[in-house]
């Protein structure tokens, strides 16, 4: 029912609720569109993390590297790229997010082993 947690999936968990303390901490709580996108990314990140995608975990990783890309495109998209705490923390997270999930996806292909020829 529920999934072993790899070392990349709490990591991913992490980053998701760091997202979620980050207007606070960094002081960027005031800002709507930067808080509620920390907030809704936060939980995403935890919830792709949580997901029991066992079968298909390349999916679960590809959905992180879209979060991640938004997290890097969000500051621009929504107008918060002048604030500079919540879009430096926005496009870290959203690196972070990018590089760990194709770190898991190099590992899970190299689990695999060699691709049969058809």
């Amino acid at each position: 029912m529920f999934k072993t947690l790899k070392f990349e999936d709490w990591l991913g968990i992490a980053l998701g609720a760091w997202l979620l303390v980050s207007p606070w901490a960094l002081g960027y709580s005031e800002q709507s569109a930067a808080s509620m996108n920390a907030l809704f990314l936060g939980c995403i990140l935890i919830f792709l993390e949580l997901l029991n995608l066992d079968a298909h975990e390349d999916l679960e990783e590809k959905l992180d590297m879209v979060a991640g890309v938004w997290l890097i495109a969000a500051p621009f998209i929504l107008g918060f790229s002048s604030a500079f705490a919540a879009a430096a923390n926005a496009m870290a997270v959203g690196a972070l997010t990018i590089a760990f999930a194709a770190w898991a996806l190099v590992q899970t292909d190299e689990g695999r082993g060699p691709v049969p020829h058809a």
